[in-house]
């Protein structure tokens, strides 16, 4: 995402036909990292062997089909906005080994 983008809060390019379905992505991913957190002490539930949150990691994978690394990365800006750097910083550690994401 460029500069321009940055500060005027637009997003990368998304095809009509997903706009719903990453409005949607986004608020599920704001709802996780409120009501669960993105990382865990400890696996089970709704946390992996790695204690990443598993549908925050589906939202990744999702996020990366549609619009790869710039969808996940819009994605993760707007998380630091919404939800501080507490928690982006556990959203970049679970999305890790999705696409091209490097935490």
């Amino acid at each position: 995402m460029g500069l321009f983008q940055n500060i005027f809060g637009g997003g990368p390019s998304i095809p009509k036909e997903y706009r719903a379905e990453v409005d949607q992505l986004l608020a599920e991913l704001m709802q996780i990292g409120r009501q669960d957190d993105f990382l865990s002490e400890r696996p089970g539930g709704m946390f992996n062997a790695q204690c990443h949150n598993t549908r925050a990691r589906s939202i990744g994978r999702r996020l990366n089909e549609i619009g790869g690394l710039p969808l996940m990365q819009y994605a993760h800006d707007r998380v630091r906005k919404k939800l501080g750097k507490d928690l982006t910083a556990h959203l970049e550690y679970c999305w890790s080994d999705i696409g091209k994401w490097i935490p």
